[in-house]
């Protein structure tokens, strides 16, 4: 090389192979890389902001990939003992190279995938190991990893922009701004109902559903997003339900913790699904304003039904967490087993009736659940998903 100029010194170099890895854009997260040897990576997740806990949630960004190369990526800090992939859940890809030839989005990834527990860390704290082996696809691409399908605020916003500027869903879907979050981003709320003649709308009764109270649980906006589709499509089901109910909905309770990249908490650091009975509106305006909006739907009409959805990292199958009293009434139209039980019938390969709980526990007292059971509505739900 001594004769070479420093440019082509440089480019004689042997070349860097070394992944690249990013996660600064919205809901990524990843904290830290060490590179292990050639192929094997050592991973740490940033825990949710102003706090020291919450590692489940990841979404990053890996260029400079080699294909066919039998990569490792251990993620070293989760802190739940039991989780999905110890029963089969892998990691997500999505590659662009893919996306761009092939029109292939994300997909399940991974073999040797082990879940177990590790060293203790400085903190004095246990934490959990995620392993797995896998190949790029190819050369010199870019892909993404990801816990489970992302669904960012900014997607939400295009959905929302589309039904408004469809001429038949707008006319039955009124997006209205509920309140503005800490960090200043709008959190909708739809009403959905077909217009009704004087007089008559005032019977029908009200149907809250809200999702996104904790950000890591994308699963739960992607449930939302296929109940919207289902509920301003032109089936004569849905024709019926709107003819007979108003839908209350807020389809992301927590849209800072989504765009940040959290797995459980808002921007001031707390679980936003035990504030429920707080009075912080400063601090938990989209929670404060949701409860304020279900009051003012109970002073006009009678509420069916109150649903918040979820999604499990440990548990399988799709299913209820209700609320009943020790001395519940028989009556079978005001028992809150009853519309769990319909939909196990209902469809039986998807919602596990044995895997529903109503047990009302003192650490759910401050839950959007529990809360407006006790305000009043008796089909009151979190709808947890798998």
């Amino acid at each position: 090389l001594r004769g070479l100029s420093p440019l082509n010194q440089i480019l004689c170099q042997k070349e860097d192979n070394s992944l690249i890895f990013e996660a600064r854009f919205e809901s990524g997260n990843l904290q830290k890389v060490v590179k292990v040897n050639e192929f094997e990576y050592q991973l740490t997740l940033r825990t949710d902001l102003y706090t020291s806990r919450h590692t489940q949630w990841y979404y990053f960004q890996v260029s400079n990939t080699q294909a066919g190369m039998p990569y490792r990526f251990t993620i070293v800090n989760f802190t739940k003992r039991n989780s999905l992939y110890k029963r089969g859940l892998r990691p997500l890809l999505y590659s662009e190279a893919d996306a761009k030839k092939h029109k292939v989005g994300w997909r399940r990834t991974g073999n040797e995938i082990k879940y177990y527990k590790n060293n203790v860390g400085q903190d004095g704290r246990q934490y959990f190991s995620l392993t797995w082996t896998f190949q790029f696809p190819h050369d010199r691409d870019i892909c993404y990893f990801a816990h489970c399908y992302p669904y960012t605020y900014s997607a939400l916003q295009e959905y929302l922009m589309a039904i408004s500027r469809d001429p038949v869903k707008s006319r039955c879907c009124k997006i209205h701004v509920l309140c503005y979050s800490l960090a200043g981003n709008i959190v909708y709320v739809l009403t959905i109902t077909n217009p009704s003649q004087s007089g008559k709308g005032t019977k029908r009764k009200a149907v809250i559903l809200t999702a996104r109270v904790h950000p890591g649980e994308t699963n739960s906006s992607w449930i939302m997003k296929g109940f919207l589709d289902y509920i301003l499509g032109d089936s004569d089901k849905a024709q019926f339900l709107r003819d007979n109910f108003v839908f209350k909905v807020v389809p992301m309770l927590n849209p800072d913790g989504v765009i940040v990249g959290n797995h459980r908490c808002s921007l001031t650091g707390q679980d936003l699904n035990r504030k429920y009975r707080s009075n912080g509106k400063k601090f938990y305006p989209s929670i404060w304003y949701t409860r304020n909006m279900i009051k003012r739907v109970m002073g006009e009409r009678d509420v069916f039904l109150y649903c918040d959805i979820h999604g499990h990292n440990r548990k399988q199958n799709v299913f209820m967490y209700g609320c009943e009293r020790k001395k519940q009434s028989k009556a079978p139209n005001v028992h809150p087993r009853v519309f769990p039980f319909l939909l196990s019938k209902s469809c039986p390969d998807k919602f596990s009736f044995p895997d529903c709980h109503f047990r009302v526990r003192k650490s759910k007292q401050g839950t959007g659940r529990v809360v407006m059971w006790r305000m009043g509505v008796n089909n009151s739900y979190t709808l947890e998903a798998s």
